[in-house]
């Protein structure tokens, strides 16, 4: 006897169901798909690219707008106005439309982009950049969320090898890309190449995007939640920034900072329990899965950021590698990175199963970082590449399969809430993990040199970061001593990196493998129109089988 069978009959109504279920995502056409993702990519490139661009440009930048003293507060501004504003990005697209929402924001970077290019002085260039931070906030967010609402979880796994592709060339092109543009059309076309890839974007999003519109006669935005959770992610950036350099941990201003960002944390928390359309709705940390991808985030950001930060100055310094091509010194990490991160989201496509992924991934980020921990003096350049690939294949499976579950732990209308969310935790451990860790190193360097006597000290500690070009111009003596002194700095940095992470580790075991929304695998044809709908994943994770 035959009966029919409970998932052909989802399968069937699949229309249906995109409309109805709040939890669905919605469905488009391969083609569109492609197009919309190549113009989420471009718009995501724009996003991480501009830091790494800008980097190499500062120099000159200073060079001819003066204001030396005021030189951090190019990337602070950024920084800030991109934390601050990820989570109101997000849930701006809640409320008004994912599509609209995201063009806006694409808008006032690129505004932000032209204006910068223009700045006559210092002050103007920060003040633009905090606008450029505006409107990249909402770029990452966008691109997370878009991405959540047209490709079902169980299919998104096959695209984590683009985003991944996009973040390597970031890293590695961004200084090679920008020291070229400086040296042969100036600094300020750094700000300017923006313009004609987020036009291309703008463009190709607007003709090709289709996303159910929103009713903003029912939207009404939490301004005070948003008040508050602006000023504590500003606290806490400021005090990840300036602890330890520009003011003392104990001085007034930090404490002042710390104490009001608390204040502000727990102000929006109440806010946000008692008012009908919250920023960051609470409800969404019940879910066990959405919050331990929250931590896990945190710990990958915490990681990488310390990673990048110390892996290209350890190889400057201690095995004498030119700061031209810095990007290039990050090379095995970020390929070991992009191909497990494709392989991950291939298997998880296939299979619709991934807590295997954060219980790897978190093994080997403790494993790399140990390694890395381990160099010294004498480490070669292939050794270190060696651990670098062991700590990028952690990452590799981390860096969106973190993203994948905490979508599939939310509803369709927490989709921007819930990406935004965990982009900010991973921001907010990025900003940690560099202010902990770079607070670690400095001082292991400090007390190293300190104890290598006189004339070594006074001739290394000139600089917290000799090149190879100046540290070959030391004596002999004080290039060990400041060599020496620069590893077991980096060992210090590392083994709190691998100590942090062992408590994403244990949480990885922690995770529920709840079966990722919407079908397996499938091909489209040659038309390009979408072959019949597979069978959705069974309560095992496996493809039922038609009766």
């Amino acid at each position: 006897m035959s009966t029919a069978n409970p998932g052909a009959v989802e399968a069937a109504g699949r229309d249906k169901q995109t409309q109805d279920d709040p939890r669905s995502p919605s469905q488009a056409q391969p083609r569109s798909v492609r197009v919309v993702l190549l113009a989420l990519m471009i718009a995501m490139l724009l996003a991480m690219l501009d830091n790494m661009i800008i980097g190499t440009a500062m120099p000159t930048i200073v060079g001819e707008l003066g204001g030396l003293a005021h030189l951090s507060w190019v990337v602070t501004a950024y920084t800030l106005a991109t934390a601050a504003s990820t989570p109101i990005w997000g849930k701006l697209g809640d409320l008004y439309g994912r599509k609209s929402v995201f063009l806006t924001s694409i808008v006032v970077f690129l505004i932000g982009s032209a204006l910068s290019g223009m700045a006559q002085d210092m002050g103007q260039l920060i003040g633009f950049r905090a606008i450029q931070g505006l409107g990249a906030g909402g770029l990452m967010v966008g691109v997370m969320a878009i991405i959540g609402d047209l490709i079902p979880p169980r299919e998104r796994g096959k695209y984590q090898g683009m985003m991944a592709g996009v973040m390597a060339l970031a890293m590695i092109g961004g200084p090679l890309v920008g020291g070229t543009i400086t040296d042969h059309l100036g600094w300020r076309w750094s700000f300017y190449i923006n313009l004609p890839l987020g036009a291309v974007a703008l463009a190709m999003i607007t003709i090709v995007l289709q996303l159910p519109a929103k009713d903003p006669g029912k939207a009404k935005v939490d301004y005070l939640g948003a008040g508050l959770l602006a000023a504590g992610i500003t606290a806490i950036v400021l005090v990840t920034t300036w602890g330890g350099t520009e003011y003392d941990w104990t001085s007034p201003v930090i404490l002042l900072l710390i104490f009001g960002g608390i204040a502000a944390l727990v102000g929006f928390v109440a806010v946000q329990r008692q008012t009908a359309e919250p920023i960051m709705p609470l409800h969404i940390f019940g879910d066990r899965n959405f919050s331990l991808m929250s931590v896990i985030g945190f710990l990958v950001g915490f990681v990488m950021f310390g990673a990048v930060l110390f892996l290209p100055l350890y190889q400057q310094a201690v095995q004498g590698a030119s700061a031209t091509n810095s990007g290039l010194l990050l090379l095995p990490m970020l390929l070991s990175m992009m191909l497990v991160s494709l392989v991950a989201g291939r298997v998880t496509t296939s299979t619709g199963r991934y807590k295997i992924f954060p219980i790897m991934g978190s093994g080997l980020m403790v494993a790399g970082l140990f390694l890395l921990a381990q160099m010294d003096t004498g480490t070669s350049r292939l050794t270190s590449g060696l651990y670098m690939a062991v700590l990028g294949a952690g990452m590799g499976c981390l860096m969106q399969i973190t993203m994948l579950v905490a979508q599939n732990s939310v509803e369709m209308k927490d989709m921007g809430v819930g990406s935004s969310t965990t982009t900010l935790f991973r921001t907010l451990g990025g900003s940690f993990g560099a202010a902990i860790m770079g607070a670690l190193f400095t001082s292991r360097v400090q007390h190293e040199m300190s104890q290598a006597g006189g004339a070594a000290a006074g001739a290394a500690s000139q600089s917290a970061q000799l090149d190879a070009a100046s540290l070959a111009k030391l004596p002999d003596v004080a290039r060990e001593a400041y060599q020496h002194a620069v590893s077991s700095g980096t060992h210090a940095a590392f083994t709190l990196g691998a100590a942090v992470a062992v408590v994403g580790f244990v949480a990885a075991f922690f995770v529920k493998e709840v079966p990722l929304r919407g079908a397996g695998p499938q091909e489209p044809g040659e038309s390009g129109e979408t072959s019949a709908p597979t069978v959705p994943p069974a309560a095992d994770g496996k493809v039922a089988q038609p009766a």
